[in-house]
């Protein structure tokens, strides 16, 4: 052992400390520099936000608009601009005016701003219009759109209403403003007025056709065809494309409220199984303490009973073909044939299968006789493990604390991401039925009327179609979502790191107090935060930011991807895949050695850099132990989440769906009782990971000390061994006493 420690294939252990006796407390800072680059990132992050926060407006995602930009169902909004992109009562006009016309300008503009508030819903025109491909480009119908109070109830077409009592309730529907004074082919062809209405229901803020099935045909009203106003009749699969087109799922809202009213008559059956995955989650590492030899044991023994009797079926079955036509054909003679279960009719098929299956036998047979020990010594640092958290109970609430960190930086992320997103300007392009050459190109709503595009296209509207810019801060918005994301991923990764590192300085402090539990501080999980804070913010905004970039970078990866599925550039795909794959490889790799680092940054107060280097040696100069170890952990933590999610899972399926008699008439009645059975199957698995992400940890963090305790000391009175009284006898290790030293 002396030998290996000095001449480590690896590297070379820190050299040895006569004085040291567990984890070094005066610490000093580390990574100071990158402590600063982290507060001055931050800062500009708060200052991307503010800007952000002042040029956006989430109203635009929210809330539909209408031709005219304004938002429906939201006061404060000015109606300046009519249908067609002729400018109203605006702030210019008004100055020119006199001064009784401003007040009056006013009066109207409020008015309108007013009556825009109480208009929550979009109206248009022409829902068929709504099936242009142009909708796929400009996202936007290129049809008139307004706000209106209630979406239309009634089948009306304009040259009925016209000189009926219903025009009243028809003008409702008519631009703001609209005066009957001109004619009706006028009126139709300025978009004034919809040529028909058609009864219509709200869907997401949009008036949508009221279609339904009646005996598998489809109808609106009592109808299965509709005129369009100008004296023809059209069939009511064109309202469906049109309706598909403008929003995708017509049956979305009705499926969000049957799902809505789920959750309301089962959110507490739904926590009381959460609860009861909690208890699970804690009792299953509890009984680690007493079972987990009992479990690697019996899972080591079924693999090899059930690896022996695929032996003996293959044996069998090799035996039983014996003799039958067509047997003995060669795997090479056969060839590839996509029926597989043609090679089940082959003696040489069961011979290959028995062979293999030998083989594997062979090895975990011989794997256990040489790693007998070294799973023995896996074991009891699981169950000291299981001791550490006992000890430490309030670890087990951490998780939370993580959670709610991390909740705050998703929610700036997603709040700044919403306001960049939604900070461009409003873009008006040219819409018009016919050939307009000018059809999409960008316009002034404001000069269209007296423009060339407009004389040249009688029937052209200019109306608005997306938000954008042109400006330097717009273009400036992509870099902007850049470092939002980026800083998203530093700062995530910081708070995970922070979790780690507090974690493990608690249970490094069980480790390394010779006298457990008498040694151990009053507070080990606070006293460790308050270290990781004061000393180590630096490091661990160094290993954050390695991490997060990496990240940012697979995440380019990813969007550059997408783009280049439609090219045919062979070359550029297997280049982009082999980029994905290595980035992929190295966040793992960053991962674990930021995890290690992290490890050795709570027990010894070293820099990351030092920290990540010397856990690395360590860990490579115990290779064997670190396999052994983290499959029999990987084994016990999968079995604790199937045993956990699974009977959790079980027992909400059979109550939800009434099939317990003794609590038949307590389960609530349900639209759909997967609702309630996924919530509680992913609640279920996200507390049991939380759970063993802390009992990891701890395994890890005591993995390492042992391996620092074996290199460190040697037993005697200056230097004993602070592990456990089972390692020690597993490991012929005893603390010498003073006087024999």
């Amino acid at each position: 052992m002396e030998d290996e420690r000095k001449n480590g294939a690896y590297g070379t252990p820190q050299k040895y400390d006569p004085t040291f006796k567990g984890p070094i407390y005066n610490r000093g800072c580390t990574d100071v520099i990158c402590c600063v680059f982290l507060l001055v990132a931050i800062v500009g992050y708060v200052a991307v936000g503010i800007i952000a926060w002042t040029h956006g407006d989430p109203r635009k995602v929210i809330y539909p608009t209408d031709s005219r930009g304004e938002f429906c169902g939201q006061k404060g909004t000015k109606n300046d601009l009519d249908d067609r992109g002729r400018p109203g009562l605006n702030k210019t006009t008004r100055k020119e005016n006199k001064e009784g016309e401003t007040e009056r300008g006013q009066s109207w503009i409020t008015c309108q701003v007013v009556m825009n508030r109480n208009k929550p819903y979009l109206f248009y025109f022409n829902i068929v219009k709504c099936a242009s491909p142009l909708v796929l480009l400009e996202f936007q119908c290129p049809t008139p759109q307004i706000c209106v109070e209630k979406c239309p109830n009634r089948y009306l077409t304009y040259l009925n209403a016209r000189s009926s009592r219903d025009f009243e309730y028809y003008k409702q529907f008519c631009v703001p403003g609209f005066k009957n004074n001109k004619g009706v082919a006028e009126v139709l062809r300025d978009g004034d007025c919809p040529a028909v209405l058609i009864p219509s229901k709200p869907l997401a803020r949009r008036c949508f056709p009221a279609i339904h099935a009646y005996k598998g045909v489809l109808m609106v009203g009592n109808e299965t065809t509709y005129e369009d106003g100008h004296g023809a009749r059209k069939n009511i699969t064109d309202l469906v494309e049109g309706a598909k087109k403008a929003n995708g799922v017509l049956e979305a809202r009705q499926l969000a409220m049957r799902i809505f009213e789920d959750y309301t008559v089962s959110w507490y059956w739904i926590i009381i199984g959460l609860v009861i995955a909690m208890a699970m989650s804690l009792l299953f590492i509890i009984l680690l303490r007493f079972l987990a030899g009992i479990m690697v044991w019996v899972m080591i023994i079924m693999v090899i009973l059930v690896l022996g009797y695929g032996i003996f079926h293959c044996y069998m079955e090799y035996s039983r073909l014996r003799g039958e036509a067509g047997s003995d054909v060669s795997l090479v003679d056969l060839g590839f044939q996509t029926d597989f279960r043609v090679y089940l009719h082959l003696r040489q098929t069961w011979l290959a299968f028995m062979i293999i299956l030998s083989i594997l036998e062979v090895i975990i047979i011989l794997l256990l006789i040489f790693l007998r020990k070294r799973i023995l010594i896996a074991i009891a640092l699981i169950k000291e493990a299981s001791r550490a958290v006992g000890y430490v109970m309030c670890s087990m609430l951490y998780p939370l604390v993580t959670f709610f960190l991390l909740c705050l930086c998703i929610a700036y992320w997603a709040s700044t991401a919403v306001f960049l997103s939604t900070s461009n300007e409003a873009v008006y392009k040219i819409f018009d039925d016919g050939l307009c050459p000018f059809t999409a190109k960008t316009c002034n709503p404001e000069t269209f009327p007296s423009s060339n595009e407009s004389r040249q296209c009688p029937n052209a509207r200019c109306q608005f179609a997306f938000y954008g810019g042109e400006s330097g801060y717009h273009r400036a918005l992509l870099g902007l979502q850049i470092f939002n994301a980026f800083m998203f991923f530093w700062l995530a990764n910081f708070v995970l790191a922070l979790g780690q590192v507090t974690l493990a300085g608690a249970f490094a402090s069980y480790y390394w107090a010779l006298r457990k539990p008498d040694d151990l501080p009053a507070f080990p999980l606070f006293s460790a935060f308050g270290r990781a804070l004061r000393y180590h913010t630096g490091s661990l905004a160094f290993g954050a930011l390695i991490l997060a970039i990496v990240q940012i970078i697979r995440v380019i990866l990813e969007y550059l991807d997408q783009r280049l599925k439609a090219a045919e550039n062979k070359f550029a795909k297997c280049l982009m895949t082999c980029l994905k794959c290595c980035f992929w490889c190295l966040e793992k790799f960053i991962k674990f050695l930021n995890r290690n680092a992290y490890i050795m940054i709570a027990i010894y107060g070293t820099n990351f850099c030092t920290s990540a280097r010397n856990a690395f040696f360590l860990l490579m100069r115990n290779i064997i132990r670190v396999a052994v170890l983290d499959k029999v952990t990987d084994f016990l933590f999968l079995l604790g989440k199937l045993l956990i999610v699974g009977s959790v899972g079980i027992l909400a399926f059979f109550f939800f769906t009434h099939r317990i008699r003794i609590v038949q008439d307590t389960a609530p009645p349900l639209n759909y009782y997967w609702v309630p059975i996924l919530t509680v199957i992913v609640g279920s698995y996200l507390i049991a990971h939380g759970f063993f992400s802390v009992y990891g940890m701890c395994v890890d963090t005591l993995f390492l000390c042992f391996l620092e305790d074996l290199e460190r000391n040697d037993g005697s009175a200056e230097r004993p061994y602070f592990m456990s009284s089972t390692l020690k006898k597993l490991l012929n290790k005893t603390n010498k006493k003073a006087a024999e030293s």
